[in-house]
This record gives structure tokens, C-alpha cells and sequence, in this order.
């Protein structure tokens, strides 16, 4: 072995510090995950991620609601184009206020406790939302479920992260954004049977299932040992690979990593490339994330399909892309663990480019949409376009957008979620992770909130050209600043930034 990979991390002599694992370590850690039982573990982060399956279901909640609330007869719960608008995007700002609260939450009650709080604003959201006598109910209870799901997405991949191992991470790490993906589907088909009071009464049911079942998991050992709770951590630990496995190993290396980053971290030690250079990675994804336009394609759905013209009913288009959408996350984590993250974040952003330019090309010089305007302060719906779809050069709209989802869902949708809680320091992940929420929900706000006078301002094609214009920016953005982190340890990760030493992450 080269000295320069003998050379101890920080000095240390200890064995935790060792800037490359001996061979003999790593077939014993590949040996030890080999013997692993995964049922336990998975229950756990299953419990975990019906938070996300809540927010996908609440984050779509206005694609079939305000369609039908521009058409309601009661004059109290009638939208204005002003109104929609700021339905649609009540979700982000509220979101980006429960990732804000989550830098302190994830850090002072853990990972697991700050899950089962979010369960209080998402449930009065929806009883909001489902008993709603007048536009500020409504909106209300879309601030009080974004909360809740800013919450959720700051503190779920953490917690699966930390209580996962090397073999299953990248599979696990998908699945939040796979069940967020099931209550966007979930909410989309119960939308072709049931109004928009009944919808946020089913809201209701995977929050309360997620507290019974969240209730019996453990919390992450990462967060119990940071908290000096090691025998917590070991039954903990212990739980959720099996008594008969080596797992005092394992513990023993989560000790160490944990005491290299005791303390709070400090304005200071952001300075330290170790710190802010993963929380920069972490921060500009999910900020390209955001940008690529998921955000307000997904609230939009149905307004979208109406204004191209297609050729099936908006409704079962949106059921149909968030079926093609669910494929695709499943495939992505089936991928993770064998392909590896940057192949796939590279494949999906080429998809989301031209996917988006497909359609903004479309729209400019072939929907017969592209000329029209919103009326009477509402999104145009198929009555108002200048002929009824009448050949299958209308589905162009449709295929466009299930690629543009299929390529989303495939990458910048779960990986970037799994690479925040893949890469960011364990002293700043709970700070950290909520920061990556909210400047995530911000500008997914800030997207959701403009799309419509947008579209009434400058065509719709506009938008769409805008989206592929970034997705060129994630190819340039993954080729020049993600790592690989297939099959890698959290603890290898970190001595990766700690160090730069690439020898961590080959």
C-alpha cells in the first residue's frame, strides 16, 4: 500500500481514522451486510415515509381542486386566476417555513420525533381544506399541509439514511420520493370518483396510520450517540439489524464518526471546506431541482392538459402521467445501487431537456392555445381554445410530459434527496438539510406562484423553454460537482470532503 494512503486522517493513529480502509475491512463489511435481515429496517423507514406519501398527496391536491373551484357556484369559494394561484403556491411557502423549523427540530427532538410532530399541522390542513367555507380556509390549510411537508422532507431522508446501511441505502433512499410519488398517484385516481371535500377527508388517513406505526420504530442511532444515549443507540441498532449480526461494529464505527463532530457546529467551522463544501452541493441541487419545474407542472397538471388541447380528458392524463411517474421512481431505485447516482442524474436531466423543448416548441407553433389568453381571471379550459383535439398530433403534450416526469423521477427527483443526506457532515446535517428544504420550497414557491401570469403574459411556451434551459445547467452541474457515492459508507463520505482524497469514493 502507497504511504500516502497509510497516512492517518487528522493525525490520529486510531483505526477509525484511516484515510483508506484496509482490504481485510472491507470484506468484513461487505461480509457483515451480507448476514443482515432487512424486514425491520424496512418497516422502519416505511413508517417513515407515509409522511412523504402525505405530501405528494397534498402537493398535487390543487390539480383537481381548482378546476373545479373557478366553476363553483358558491360565490365564497369561487377562484380568481389571482386566487389559483396562490392556492397553488401556499403549499412551497409553507413548506419552506417547516424546513426552516426543521433546522432546529431534526437537531433538539431527532429525526424520528420531528416526523410524528409534522403529523399535526398536515392533519388540521386537511380538516381545513375538507370542511372549507370560504377561500382563506383553503388556503390556510394548504399553508398548514406544506408545513407539514417541509418538515417531512428535511427530516425523512436523514432519518432513513442514518439508520440504513451501504447495501440498502441507495434503494431506501428512493423511497421517499417513491411514495411521494403513490400519494400524487393515490390522490389523482381517487380525483375521477370523488369531490374536493372528500379528497382532503382521504388526506387524512396516511397521517394517522404514520403516527400509530412511527410510534413503535426506533430513532436513528447517529442522533442517539450525538445525544450521549449509547445504550439507547445499541438496542436501536441492534433492533434494526438483527441481535445475531456483528452489529457492535458497526456501532463502534458510528461512535467514532459521531465523536469526530461533537458539539453544535459553529459559524466558524462552516468555513472549513469539509463543511460548507457538501452543504453547497447539497443547497444548488435542490435549488436546480426546483428550477427544472417539476414543481409547478405537477400543481398545474390538469390547467396545463387543458390549454394543449389534448386529446383525453385532463383528468385521466393526470393519472397517467403520476402512473409513468411512479415507474420511474421504481426503476431509479432498483438503478441507484447498480448503475450509481451521477449516470442516472446525467441520463435524467438529458430526458428533462428534451422533454421541455419538445413541448415548449409544441405550444409555439402548433397548439392552438398558444395564442389564446386566460379569461374572466381563470385558466382556459377546453371551451375556450379555438377547436376541439381532433388527431393524435395532440398527444404530443401528454407523451412530452410523461417523458419530462419519467426523466425527473429516474434522477434530479430521489437522488438529490438521497445525496443530501448522503453527503452532508453529520454536525450540520439537521441545520443543513433544512436549509436544502427551504431554499428548495422557496423557489419552488416562487415558480408555482409566477407560472400563471406567466402563461397569461407570455404564452405558455415560455415556461417550458425556461425549464429546458436549466436541465442543459444540470447536465453542466453533475458532470462538474457531484460524487459518486455508490456503495459507500456515510463515514467514507465524509472522510472523502474531509480530506480530497478520491481514493475514499473509488
Amino acid at each position: 500500500m502507497e504511504p500516502s494512503m497509510r497516512e492517518p486522517l487528522l493525525r490520529s493513529s486510531s483505526s477509525a481514522y484511516r484515510t483508506f480502509p484496509k482490504k481485510h475491512d472491507r470484506k468484513l463489511d461487505q461480509a457483515y451486510i451480507k448476514t443482515l435481515r432487512n424486514k425491520r429496517l424496512f418497516l422502519a423507514a416505511f413508517a417513515a415515509v407515509l409522511g412523504n406519501f402525505s405530501a405528494g398527496f397534498s402537493l398535487v391536491y390543487t390539480s383537481p381542486v381548482i378546476p373545479a373551484l373557478e366553476k363553483s357556484t358558491n360565490p365564497r369559494l369561487k377562484m380568481t386566476q389571482v386566487e389559483s394561484s396562490w392556492f397553488g403556491s401556499m403549499f412551497m411557502l409553507g413548506a419552506a417555513a417547516g424546513g426552516l423549523s426543521s433546522m432546529v427540530l431534526n437537531d433538539s427532538l431527532g429525526r424520528k420525533l420531528s416526523i410524528m410532530v409534522s403529523a399535526v399541522p398536515s392533519a388540521l390542513g386537511y380538516l381545513l381544506m375538507g370542511s372549507a367555507q370560504d377561500i382563506w380556509m383553503l388556503l390556510l390549510g394548504r399553508l398548514l399541509t406544506g408545513y407539514a411537508g417541509g418538515v417531512t422532507s428535511a427530516s425523512i431522508p436523514v432519518y432513513i439514511s442514518e439508520i440504513s446501511h451501504p447495501g440498502v441505502r441507495g434503494a431506501l433512499g428512493a423511497c421517499p420520493q417513491i411514495m411521494a410519488v403513490l400519494g400524487s398517484l393515490f390522490l389523482y385516481a381517487l380525483a375521477l370518483k370523488l369531490d374536493w371535500r372528500w379528497l382532503a377527508v382521504a388526506g387524512e388517513v396516511p397521517v394517522l396510520v404514520m403516527i400509530v406505526l412511527l410510534y413503535f420504530m426506533p430513532n436513528s442511532p447517529r442522533f442517539l450517540i450525538s445525544e450521549g444515549k449509547d445504550e439507547e443507540a445499541r438496542q436501536a441498532l441492534c433492533w434494526l439489524r438483527g441481535r445475531e449480526t456483528d452489529y457492535p461494529r458497526e456501532l463502534q464505527q458510528i461512535k467514532e464518526s459521531v465523536r469526530k463532530q461533537s458539539g453544535r457546529i459553529s459559524c466558524a467551522e462552516i468555513k472549513d471546506p469539509f463543511m460548507y463544501k457538501p452543504i453547497r452541493i447539497a443547497v444548488l441541487m435542490r435549488f436546480l431541482q426546483q428550477l427544472s419545474g417539476v414543481t409547478p407542472i405537477l400543481v398545474y397538471l390538469q390547467p396545463i392538459f387543458k390549454r394543449t388541447a389534448v386529446i383525453l380528458k385532463p383528468e385521466y392524463d393526470a393519472a397517467l402521467v403520476g402512473a409513468v411517474r411512479l415507474v420511474s421512481v421504481l426503476i431509479a431505485a432498483v438503478s441507484m445501487d447498480k448503475a450509481g447516482r451521477k449516470i442516472l442524474l446525467f441520463v435524467s436531466a438529458a430526458v428533462m431537456f428534451a422533454s421541455n423543448m419538445t413541448l415548449g416548441l409544441y405550444i409555439h407553433f402548433v397548439s392552438p392555445s398558444s395564442t389564446n389568453h386566460t379569461r374572466n381571471g381563470t385558466v382556459a379550459g377546453p371551451e375556450t381554445l379555438a377547436a376541439e383535439p381532433s388527431n393524435l398530433l395532440t398527444l404530443i403534450p401528454l407523451v412530452a410530459t410523461m417523458f419530462f416526469i419519467m426523466g425527473y423521477a429516474m434522477g434530479w427527483g430521489p437522488i438529490t434527496w438521497l445525496l443530501m443526506s448522503e453527503i452532508l457532515p453529520l454536525k450540520a446535517r439537521g441545520v443543513a438539510s433544512g436549509l436544502c428544504v427551504v431554499v428548495s420550497w422557496l423557489t419552488a414557491f416562487g415558480l408555482a406562484r409566477c407560472f400563471l401570469p406567466v402563461v397569461e403574459a407570455f404564452g405558455l411556451e415560455v415556461p417550458f423553454l425556461f425549464f429546458a434551459f436549466i436541465s442543459v445547467m444540470n447536465l453542466i452541474f453533475t458532470g462538474c460537482c457531484v460524487p459518486e457515492t455508490k456503495g459507500r459508507s456515510l463515514e467514507q463520505i465524509e472522510s472523502y470532503f474531509r480530506t480530497g482524497r478520491r481514493s475514499f469514493m473509488n
